[in-house]
């Protein structure tokens, strides 16, 4: 059946079946570069590029930069049954990557693939691709290429001849058509190009993070063992659970192992102690008084690494909520007199109720305190 072409409407992509050699010159070896074919469909106004793979991020940037080409975005997008764009081929309800989704949605546009084992619903990229491996890549193939970047600029040159070639059997070039048709249909093109991102699944572990590319990334403890669907871009690293986003984090520098934590993630007693640190120990001890910070500082200078000592001074300073800051702040002052630089010293001046007796020289005092085990 012969298909009619309203202006404006449709485009229609595929990959090449030939490749290009690309000679890398370090090592010496050939690498096959993808060669990407993008026609519209009332003008036959074509573009085509290369790239190194049909992976989910070359298909997507593919497709930004024949809108950029174009001058504008048709209103469908016709691809063959790629995995790429396409999950799961179905005659009916074809269910599309969700990154390409969301690539179409901010190009304002949307995606019909093609019927499964029917090329004929996409038979004028099958032109496009044989009229392009016949006018470019046959034209190239006794050419050495180095990069990528070489190779398209070759290309567009010959793009360039094939889209002001005069046609056979109608008037006009694919670029005065497209100019006449095409071009005045086309919307608009967004603000600003599409920034690619990937979604993937993940389970969130026992510790409330989830890994991507090595690295951890915090969502809301609640989640424990949740699954969530995670958009990963170049920036930034979001969690999201039935489509409702749940965290954020700035995306770690490729290759940084590490963890990267939100403390409102923590359950309140992790993010107590996540928040332990000499300062805030010294700060704590200070408001009681500056025998009590004197003495924590001597907790923490008493260990090669001040965290052995938290718990010390965790305790030491829990004294003041059972026996009130005033009498903390005299028994440390007892306990640093008589060099008991230890918090079962201090409690156990606070037990027997010597810090609200004199300070006398008593030996017998001093060795008790000591004593202790």
């Amino acid at each position: 059946m012969r298909q009619t072409h309203r202006a404006g409407e449709k485009m229609f992509v595929d990959y090449a079946g030939q490749t290009v050699s690309l000679i890398d010159p370090a090592a010496g070896e050939l690498r096959q570069a993808q060669i990407f074919v993008a026609v519209l469909g009332a003008s036959s106004y074509t573009y085509a590029e290369a790239s190194f793979s049909q992976k989910l991020p070359h298909w997507i940037a593919s497709h930004a930069r024949a809108f950029e080409f174009f001058g504008g975005v048709p209103q469908l997008i016709i691809p063959d049954n790629l995995k790429s764009g396409v999950v799961r081929a179905d005659r009916y309800e074809p269910t599309l990557n969700r990154s390409y989704q969301e690539m179409l949605a901010h190009y304002s546009t949307a995606a019909l693939p093609a019927r499964p084992r029917k090329p004929k619903d996409k038979a004028k990229v099958e032109v496009a691709v044989q009229i392009v491996e016949r006018w470019i890549l046959a034209r190239l193939r006794h050419q050495s290429f180095f990069s990528i970047s070489d190779l398209n600029r070759a290309i567009r040159l010959l793009l360039h001849d094939l889209n002001t070639r005069p046609f056979k059997k109608r008037t006009g070039t694919r670029r005065s058509q497209f100019e006449t048709l095409d071009l005045p249909a086309l919307g608009p093109l967004p603000a600003g190009p599409y920034q690619f991102a990937e979604w993937k699944k993940a389970r969130v572990h026992v510790d409330y993070h989830i890994e991507v590319d090595g690295h951890y990334y915090s969502v809301p403890h609640s989640l424990r063992t949740r699954q969530v669907d995670v958009r990963i871009s170049a920036l930034t690293i979001e969690c999201f659970l039935n489509n409702q986003r749940v965290a954020s984090h700035v995306r770690a520098e490729e290759g940084r192992k590490g963890h990267t934590t939100i403390p409102e993630h923590m359950p309140s007693h992790h993010r107590a102690q996540s928040e332990w640190n000499p300062e805030r120990f010294l700060s704590w001890a200070a408001d009681i008084g500056p025998r009590t910070e004197q003495f924590v500082r001597g907790l923490l200078e008493s260990r090669r690494h001040p965290e052995l000592s938290y718990r010390s001074c965790l305790g030491l300073l829990s004294l003041a909520r059972q026996y009130t800051p005033a009498r903390l702040e005299a028994a440390c002052q007892r306990a640093l007199l008589l060099g008991a630089q230890r918090q079962k010293s201090v409690r156990t001046i606070l037990e027997c109720g010597l810090d609200s007796q004199p300070l006398p020289e008593i030996e017998a005092e001093t060795e008790a305190v000591l004593s202790l085990p």
